[in-house]
């Protein structure tokens, strides 16, 4: 079992380090890209690609901070243990697939299962939060039953 929850994790930590990684130079090309604009004769275009330049560092600097947050998320989730009730952290299994309650990092297969990766705070998180083993909830008009927490 704990095996199977540091494989989750360690999927997560890939993830979400290799976007910060991404951005991180986004925003590094975007910088130089700023600083390398010359003041030319034709003035206003100057102005808007360093503008624009900036535009695009704020908006990676603005992902960068929410994919920082998420690693923050997964730094909280405990190496090991299970609990009855899900939370961040638990493996929920149902009828309708197999869930790791952490940050928001797509799906994993591992020993030829597919877990979906998501987020507390997402729809299905929000409904997988708390719940036991015997509980269902109806999301999007499809209904799972809550067969096991690990």
């Amino acid at each position: 079992m704990n095996d199977l929850k540091a494989a989750l994790y360690q999927h997560c930590f890939t993830y979400l380090q290799s976007r910060i990684d991404s951005i991180s130079y986004t925003i590094q090309d975007a910088q130089e890209a700023a600083n390398g604009e010359t003041k030319s004769s034709a003035g206003d275009k100057y102005e808007t690609g360093r503008a624009m330049a900036q535009q695009e560092t704020d908006r990676n600097t603005g992902l960068l901070n929410e994919a920082n947050k998420q690693m923050a998320t997964l730094n909280r989730i405990p190496a090991s243990g299970t609990s009855a009730v899900a939370g961040l952290g638990s493996i929920v299994i149902t009828g309708n697939g197999l869930f790791y309650l952490a940050v928001s990092a797509g799906s994993v297969v591992i020993n030829n299962e597919t877990y979906f990766v998501v987020s507390s705070a997402s729809p299905i998180g929000v409904k997988l939060t708390g719940s036991k083993a015997g509980d269902r909830f109806v999301l999007n008009g499809k209904q799972y039953d809550i067969k096991q927490v690990l």
